[in-house]
């Protein structure tokens, strides 16, 4: 990191690879169209270049960039919502790894706004206040969420 921040593009690049895999899914998670998933990667990717040498802490790296990745993801969103009915929207795709077919179909059942949470909390490993980062709320906000969802997953499962 300390190597990154310097304008060791190498350094970089190595932390981008450590990162990405979890960026495309949280990405993912927002978007269905894969252009624009690749379209915010990249501009996350950019950004976080430039402004690397902002980030105070090292071992947040991968919630600072995350939080990058989600502010494109919105500014996408929102701009999107001006041209498009949302009755034409789509549901987010759920991703290709068999594995993870189940998680990703059961987090169609919480609302959409609890579904960064959860795929960061268990998807990611990202602990409560970590996820309360990214996404710029309360932990205890965050906290609250998990639990309500977990109820509804489990009315859901149990049907």
């Amino acid at each position: 990191m300390k190597k990154a921040q310097k304008d060791d593009v190498a350094a970089f690049i190595q932390l981008i690879e450590e990162n990405k895999t979890a960026l495309y899914k949280v990405a993912k998670s927002y978007l269905s169209n894969e252009e624009d998933v690749a379209d915010i990667m990249q501009d996350t990717i950019l950004s976080a270049y430039e402004h690397i040498g902002e980030l105070k802490t090292a071992s947040y790296f991968k919630t600072w960039i995350t939080r990058i990745l989600i502010d494109r993801c919105n500014d996408l969103l929102r701009q999107q919502r001006r041209f498009v009915p949302i009755e034409l929207t789509e549901e987010p795709a759920v991703f290709p790894k068999e594995s993870d077919y189940e998680f990703y179909e059961l987090l169609r059942e919480l609302p959409e706004n609890d579904r960064a949470i959860f795929l960061l909390y268990y998807g990611e490993g990202f602990n409560t206040r970590e996820v309360a980062e990214a996404l710029e709320l309360n932990e205890n906000t965050v906290k609250s969420r998990l639990r309500r969802g977990r109820k509804k997953l489990e009315q859901a499962i149990s049907y």
